[in-house]
């Protein structure tokens, strides 16, 4: 019932969304920032004409990488990627309240990661419950959230183990996303540095507990990097940063158990540099697959077989600068906004509905070192 439930919501938000292209929305830029003028910068899209422009910067907040909105919009967390928190080997999570109106942040609370290099967050769909996941510590935490969306310190935690093939990036664990099922009932963490996908339940308290079974496997020596799901819970796709692939899964809700399917290249043959991939996410029709390249410097996109899940091969569209550490798509589906980490860019692309291909819009802003991008819809 509660799966059901949830996705008439992600319907009826979608289309919803989708009519309502002509309105603005704020968007919220994560960077790896330093000093009092920088940090979260604040723009607005103009969904008629596909301009971004930039309105603010919140500075003063150290290195807040990676950006989560709550599923009220009411509110907005921050990954604070660092190696040190109030004196202890921890990165932070930041807490805002967001002003619809104005798109104004106000910091609410700051609470320890329980790991250092906090670098991703995710919300359960009830918004409850944080989970971080943290890169350098290995680790991944999760923290209650109050009805004014403060954070309470974190309510479990589980330290992961052991290493992989590659002995220069894989000698020990390194998660690296969790993301929280469509029934809202598991996270998952691809971990990078064991090629692990590890699987925890999540109770109403927002504690932790190993699934059984605990994890699945990816191709040795690929680091999983960042995971989504197909919006029908049937599928889940992550991307191998180190070898640049996409893996398919088909997703069993009711045991948490991922069986690989399908894993497709997301670079041309003919490319000979070198290339990372970095953020992956599925179109909210649940029609396409987008990817970042880093080095190859674009995002490849997908089409999705509505019966298996499998990728099919679109194009592959340049990022409009160096290092498209990470991108989002509008709520409106219309939309993908590509974060360029080291142009200091962000591109604006508008999506074919049909086909699932980019077009560059012809606006970009300047930001530095973006490698975050989230929405929320103005009033």
């Amino acid at each position: 019932m509660i799966f059901k439930t949830l996705m008439s919501a992600v319907v009826l938000s979608v289309a919803t969304n989708l009519n309502a292209v002509e309105n603005s929305v704020w968007v919220y830029l994560g960077a790896y920032a330093k000093g009092e003028d920088q940090g979260i910068t604040l723009c607005k899209l103009d969904r008629s004409s596909g301009k971004l422009e930039k309105v603010k910067v919140f500075g003063g907040h150290s290195n807040p990488a990676f950006l989560e909105v709550h599923p009220s919009q009411k509110f907005l967390y921050a990954a604070n990627e660092m190696r040190e928190f109030k004196g202890e080997p921890t990165g932070s999570v930041t807490a805002f309240s967001i002003d619809a109106k104005t798109g104004e942040l106000v910091p609410l609370n700051q609470v320890s990661s329980k790991g250092a290099g906090a670098c991703h967050i995710t919300i359960d769909a009830e918004g409850r419950t944080l989970l971080v996941a943290n890169y350098g510590g290995g680790s991944v935490a999760s923290f209650r959230i109050g009805e004014d969306g403060t954070l309470s310190e974190s309510v479990s935690l589980f330290q992961h183990e052991g290493s992989s093939v590659d002995e220069r990036r894989q000698k020990g664990p390194h998660a690296h996303s969790i993301n929280v099922d469509p029934a809202n009932k598991r996270a998952y963490c691809a971990d990078l540095g064991l090629d692990k996908v590890l699987v925890y339940k999540v109770n109403k308290k927002g504690k932790l507990k190993a699934n059984d079974p605990p994890f699945t496997k990816t191709q040795p020596g690929g680091g999983p990097r960042h995971l989504d799901f197909h919006p029908s819970g049937k599928f889940a796709y992550v991307n191998l940063e180190m070898t640049s692939k996409v893996t398919v899964f088909t997703h069993d809700a009711k045991t948490g158990i991922l069986i690989e399917v399908q894993t497709v290249s997301t670079l041309p043959k003919d490319f000979t540099g070198n290339n990372s991939t970095a953020e992956i996410r599925v179109h909210p029709t649940g029609k396409f697959v987008y990817c970042s390249n880093r080095g190859h410097d674009s995002i490849a996109v997908f089409a999705i077989d509505e019966k298996s899940g499998k990728l099919t091969f679109v194009e592959h569209e340049p990022s409009g600068g160096k290092t498209p550490r990470n991108f989002c798509i509008d709520p409106s589906g219309a939309y993908l906004l590509a974060a360029n980490q080291n142009t200091n860019n962000v591109v604006v692309f508008r999506v074919d509905e049909k086909t699932g291909a980019l077009t560059p819009t012809g606006s970009s802003i300047e930001s530095p070192k973006p490698v975050c991008v989230r929405f929320v819809e103005a009033q």
